[in-house]
């Protein structure tokens, strides 16, 4: 245990790192809970059809309504949904759903948080590698990282390769419409296979 009696402590500087672990820990849940939203379909059944109470998002989602009660709570509390007291409702934003619903918007996110679950599960072959310094082959990952960062940069990519990349590109595009090899559509660039 370290000795905090010699050493004199800054409370401010301890209150604000304090602030930001806790922060932190709970950036970690509501990352489980957006990705248990988004894997559930709550945040679908949501999207574009104005307040639900949480029966009707649990009816529309296929749950039980306590739980997502519960889950809608702490969506509500981080932000992520917006709650109308009057009517015990609750609704996704066109923004939120654009962020948390819409699989191909460039914004969506509920996807990524496979990328530090993934972390977690590798926790006991990071710390081998820190101890060995042997590193972890790319293909040792756990699978959700695979899927998460694909999935993260997916949106992305897919709006930028056509639109912007490949112009950027001397000749690439010409190039490749005569060759046949540029799909008319962007979308059929992406193979969804996470």
């Amino acid at each position: 245990m370290m000795d905090t009696q010699s050493t004199m402590i800054d409370a401010a500087k301890l209150d604000a790192l304090v602030g930001r672990a806790v922060g932190d820990l709970s950036a970690g849940y509501g990352g489980v809970m957006v990705s248990l939203g988004h894997r559930l379909g709550l945040y679908k059944a949501m999207a574009r059809a104005g307040p639900l109470s949480a029966q009707g998002v649990a009816t529309k989602a296929g749950c039980a309504e306590r739980y997502v009660r519960e889950w809608l709570n702490s969506q509500v509390a981080g932000g992520y949904v917006d709650y109308h007291a009057i009517s015990d409702t609750y609704e996704l934003t066109p923004e939120q759903a654009m962020v948390l619903a819409d699989e191909d918007s460039p914004a969506f996110i509920p996807t990524a948080w496979s990328v530090p679950a993934s972390m977690w599960l590798d926790e006991d072959k990071a710390i081998d590698a820190f101890r060995t310094g042997k590193g972890i082959a790319w293909g040792d990952h756990d699978g959700r990282l695979f899927c998460g960062v694909a999935a993260f940069y997916r949106n992305a990519y897919r709006a930028s390769l056509v639109a912007e990349w490949l112009p950027a590109l001397d000749g690439v595009v010409e190039s490749s419409m005569r060759e046949g090899l540029l799909p008319t559509s962007a979308a059929a660039t992406v193979t969804r296979r996470c």
